[in-house]
């Protein structure tokens, strides 16, 4: 069975500082052949580095990070204690496996000006304008304009994030994972705190994360390359890595687009 065309929508894991806040983002601590025969040496007693294939150990990598840097999967447990209106919050080794394999569904939000809280009538008029309804199982991606931004300065604070009403619209029509190309689902804080500033209002800080609060949910966080995508026809793999009792595991996100 051919399975279609393969577009990668994930980022890498990496050293650079715009893919995260300061001090939040993963250090790679990268060894090569030459470096490491020592290793392998010491395994085998009498052994000289010499002795290998030109003298080469292994390359190996050294990584420090949170399961929220890269592309990766929040569980709901990441959001708050309990989801579902009180049940206990899902953890990531929790989740169906079915929930990460289905028919993908890209809202294109680029045009919208960065900070900006979507809202259900805006979800509603982007499906209205691509011509889909949504079924349960459908996996959301949104296009931000945080999308071209990654690797630059500005990117945490780049693109617009999806509200409680926006999320809470997807949940309840059956969407159990939703994605974004931004740093997070919900709007840059930079943005969100000047609307504290002005407002004081404690609903608006995380309000599309919280919202698994009422329905369970999870979201991909830093997607990339969404722009290749059409607005449906392709089906999404984003299976979390199992970390025991996590709030979250990392994901090489694919789309599979249909011959």
């Amino acid at each position: 069975m051919r399975a279609g065309r393969f577009i990668d929508i994930s980022v890498p894991l990496e050293n650079t500082p715009y893919a995260d806040p300061p001090n939040m983002g993963p250090s790679v601590e990268y060894h090569a052949h030459a470096e490491t025969a020592g290793d392998i040496v010491s395994f085998f007693p009498g052994l000289r580095p010499e002795q290998m294939p030109n003298g080469e150990g292994w390359a190996l990598e050294k990584v420090q990070l949170s399961t929220h840097n890269g592309t990766h999967v929040d569980a709901p447990y990441h959001y708050h204690s309990t989801m579902d209106g009180g049940l206990p919050a899902a953890k990531i080794d929790e989740l169906p496996l079915d929930w990460f394999f289905g028919p993908g569904v890209k809202l294109d939000f680029r045009h919208l000006p960065d900070g900006h809280v979507v809202s259900a009538a805006e979800i509603e008029a982007e499906l209205t304008r691509i011509g889909h309804v949504l079924s349960p199982g459908d996996i959301v991606v949104v296009n931000t304009a945080a999308g071209q931004a990654y690797g630059q300065p500005d990117y945490v604070s780049r693109g617009c994030g999806m509200g409680q009403e926006a999320t809470l619209y997807l949940t309840e029509r059956g969407v159990r994972v939703c994605g974004t190309d931004g740093w997070s689902w919900d709007a840059p804080f930079v943005h969100t705190r000047r609307r504290w500033d002005e407002t004081g209002d404690p609903s608006i800080i995380w309000e599309g994360h919280r919202a698994g609060m009422v329905r369970g949910y999870c979201q991909i966080e830093k997607l990339h390359n969404l722009e290749a995508l059409p607005p449906t026809g392709f089906t999404v793999c984003c299976f979390p890595v199992k970390v025991r009792a996590a709030s979250a595991g990392w994901t090489r996100a694919v789309a599979i687009l249909a011959d």
